[in-house]
């Protein structure tokens, strides 16, 4: 009979996979055998795989430019990373070595960029997008951006009121973007994004606000999709009418060049993902240009924000579980040495599901477990995966046996800004150290320590106390 935990994986997918394999019933994660980091740092840990950034850059890059190539585009491809996904230093240094550009959300991600110019990793040709709701801060940034001459910084209008305080705030002439107010899935809660100018607003806007304003050249139209690129009727359908405004806008602006989808291609958060993001590149490009064709108008240069794309399946997040609670007949209790609510809050936020594999004990029978973490909260708690509705790990075997370790994989994206890195979190659950690893010239590879532990002495010193 079959029932080690190998067993199952076997049956269930296919498997090993290109990041994922096992040697002597251990995990390796892009090569990494994690028992190593393991006996080296202990857990609980977060772990970030450098190179799997670039890796990631460079696959869309590829597949977009092919795309083009295939029906002859006209238009340049550009790759922006969303520093919202993760602000870390060594993620933007690692994702820059690839030439790329940037988009914002805040003010201070301005000030960042400011760090990056300083430490001489871009320069004043980088194409900065800044998108979101702006306050005055923000606005000033950019006017202190574009007076300070980096002349492919490029504002994303969210409403229109922005226009006027952009005006006041630049004195030199800046290329602008307008983001459209996408209309949003059936399913969701509102009808339209309120992120954004709604369709019939804009041309309109653009005749009576902006073609006659010296200061201000409409470059770009933005739209992006909550719910990400996707291969169904409703995303065709609202990237048909954004290419469509395109055009109807193209007809009196003729400085008008670049659309920006924004981001939304998927990361793998089960190892039966489908995905075929060859496909889905190949079909924007195409409709863009097929509707472009259509209208008689040059298709546009293609900017996307690709953020959790870029740096999500670089991390991984790994556990002990350090004790077992029987509650039920049915409910068997594995417990980790953290806490999911503050190591990842996706899962509890919006019910986010990883990629979930033990590290160790691949030959030993497996049994189906709810995991709970340490804070006293109820909703503290993982209890299925993205293709089953349940969990499936190794039994714990004797009292004094080595102790089972479990990762969350891809986990590279959101979490440390979300549960606010360097904090306070629930029932002062400290953030978990996080290293850093890499390969050297000659494929091997190396780790270093970014971040220890939290103590409770930088807590109390943040409480006041």
């Amino acid at each position: 009979m079959k029932n080690k935990y190998s067993d199952l994986i076997d049956q269930t997918f296919e498997f090993p996979q290109d990041e994922f394999r096992t040697e002597d019933n251990e995990l390796l994660f892009n090569n990494i055998p994690l028992m190593d980091i393991i006996e080296q740092y202990g857990t609980p840990l977060k772990m970030t795989y450098l190179p799997k950034i670039s890796s990631q850059i460079q696959r869309a890059k590829r597949m977009f430019n092919v795309a083009m190539a295939k029906v002859d585009y006209q238009g340049d491809y550009h790759y922006c990373y969303c520093t919202k996904s993760s602000h870390f230093f060594f993620v933007l240094k690692e994702a820059l070595k690839n030439d790329i550009h940037l988009e914002t959300s805040s003010a201070f991600d301005l000030n960042l960029i400011e760090a990056l110019y300083d430490e001489k990793l871009v320069d004043k040709d980088l194409y900065i997008i800044c998108n979101g709701f702006k306050k005055q801060q923000y606005i000033d940034n950019i006017g202190e951006f574009v007076n300070g001459g980096w002349h492919n910084l490029i504002p994303v209008l969210d409403n229109m009121d922005e226009l006027d305080m952009l005006d006041q705030a630049i004195a030199e002439p800046v290329r602008i973007g307008i983001r459209i107010a996408a209309e949003e899935e059936p399913k969701f809660e509102f009808y339209t994004s309120r992120l954004g100018i709604r369709y019939s607003d804009i041309v309109p806007f653009y005749m009576e606000r902006i073609r006659n304003n010296s200061k201000l050249t409409l470059k770009m139209l933005h739209f992006f999709i909550n719910t990400g690129i996707r291969d169904n009727a409703y995303y065709w359908n609202e990237l048909s009418k954004c290419v469509n405004v395109y055009c109807d806008l193209k007809a009196v602006c003729p400085e008008l060049d670049s659309l920006n989808i924004g981001g939304g291609f998927p990361i793998k958060n089960t190892l039966a993902s489908t995905y075929d993001y060859e496909y889905m590149a190949e079909e924007v490009i195409s409709q863009i240009k097929g509707i472009c064709t259509s209208r008689g108008v040059r298709e546009p240069n293609v900017f996307t924000e690709f953020g959790s794309f870029t740096v999500g399946e670089s991390g991984a997040t790994i556990f002990q579980v350090i004790g077992m609670k029987q509650q039920n007949d049915r409910e068997r209790w594995y417990m980790v040495d953290s806490s999911f609510m503050t190591t990842m809050p996706d899962t509890w936020g919006i019910k986010q599901r990883f990629i979930l594999l033990p590290i160790n004990k691949w030959d030993c029978e497996y049994q189906r477990v709810f995991l709970g973490g340490l804070t006293c909260d109820s909703q503290d708690y993982y209890n299925a995966e993205a293709h089953s509705n349940a969990i499936f790990l190794p039994k714990l075997g004797e009292k004094g046996s080595e102790p089972l370790y479990i990762g969350f994989f891809h986990t590279g994206a959101y979490q440390e800004s979300i549960s606010g890195y360097g904090g306070i979190q629930h029932c002062l659950q400290p953030a978990p150290k996080h290293i850093l690893v890499d390969l050297d010239e000659n494929g091997d590879y190396n780790t270093r320590l970014f971040s220890k532990e939290q103590t409770y002495k930088s807590m109390l010193k943040i409480l006041g106390y």
